[in-house]
């Protein structure tokens, strides 16, 4: 069984749901699994640490996950058009990977949520997708044959699938939203598979 990590930091929940979307779309292909992990936040007091195991959701990341994984699946709510530090917290550790080439050729996507339509959705994907290319792997997006991409009036784009939370974060993720994220998680457990076969 391989596995696709669908990687995230939440907030108020809203990217949460999308991982778990996206982790149904893996799970939908046969011999793939998802691998849901988490960070933990980053703290303004410089000595303060997280508990190694979160108090509820899924695991903390850790440098084996990705090691490990076939693909990635990436989410982060966006922070004035950037990915959460959090996030970038964790990924700036990945050094080491890097310099092994750990993640070199594997296929990779990318998910965001935000207060509002024009909330810098894309380039919170663009700018989670840059330590992914430094790394080698291969961005996967959502292609437009995928129609609620032409049809939505919430989120969507051919970069990654994004969900609109609404100022107070409480809007419910869409099921044209949901769509978008299960397709990214098929085409990644798809892409890797085509990989795998072809080595």
């Amino acid at each position: 069984m391989s596995s696709v990590l669908v990687l995230y930091y939440s907030h108020a929940g809203a990217t949460a749901e999308l991982a778990r979307q996206v982790a149904r779309g893996v799970e939908e292909v046969p011999g793939f699994e998802a691998r849901v992990r988490t960070v933990p936040r980053v703290s303004t007091v410089c000595e303060a640490t997280a508990d190694t195991v979160p108090e509820s959701g899924p695991p903390y990341a850790t440098l084996d996950d990705l090691r490990d994984c076939a693909a990635l699946a990436l989410g982060s709510p966006t922070r004035f058009g950037n990915m959460a530090a959090p996030l970038k917290y964790f990924l700036d550790g990945t050094g080491a990977l890097w310099m092994s080439g750990g993640l070199i050729g594997k296929p990779a996507g990318v998910f965001t949520s935000t207060g509002s339509l024009h909330g810098g959705q894309e380039t919170t994907l663009l700018s989670m997708m840059l330590p992914l290319l430094h790394h080698g792997m291969l961005i996967v997006g959502v292609p437009y044959s995928e129609t609620d991409l032409l049809h939505t009036d919430a989120g969507g784009t051919p970069y990654g699938p994004t969900h609109v939370a609404g100022a107070d974060g409480k809007r419910p993720v869409t099921e044209a939203e949901q769509r978008l994220c299960r397709a990214l998680g098929r085409r990644l457990a798809e892409t890797a598979a085509r990989l795998q076969a072809g080595r």
